[in-house]
């Protein structure tokens, strides 16, 4: 699903224009956006947890050159799914290989 086939079933599900169904839905992730870059976690409840990351420094190898690389140490947003979000991906989906072995998610 894309942001305007978010904006269309908030539409569908409510009595708000599309405009302002688009409004909110840009509201919304803004206002997440905005507390995790000031160092804010942000819980729903049931859905999951947007916070801010630590990820420490660390070196890696150049796979064509062998050359050693510095990462840099950084912050990175970070999701961690809700018990309820992560209960009903699990009730309704399940992992099954696909002809050529590869593993594919498909409905229960």
């Amino acid at each position: 699903m894309n942001k305007a086939e978010l904006v269309e079933k908030l539409y569908q599900g409510n009595s708000l224009t599309k405009s302002k169904c688009r409004h909110v839905i840009d509201r919304v992730v803004e206002s997440i956006a905005e507390a995790v870059t000031k160092g804010d976690k942000v819980t729903l409840r049931n859905f999951g947890v947007f916070e801010p990351a630590p990820r420490q420094s660390t070196k890696r190898f150049h796979p064509v050159t062998g050359e050693s690389i510095d990462i840099p140490a950084k912050v990175i947003p970070k999701f961690s799914p809700g018990k309820g979000f992560n209960e009903a991906v699990k009730e309704n989906l399940k992992v099954a290989k696909d002809e050529s072995g590869e593993l594919e998610v498909t409905q229960k």
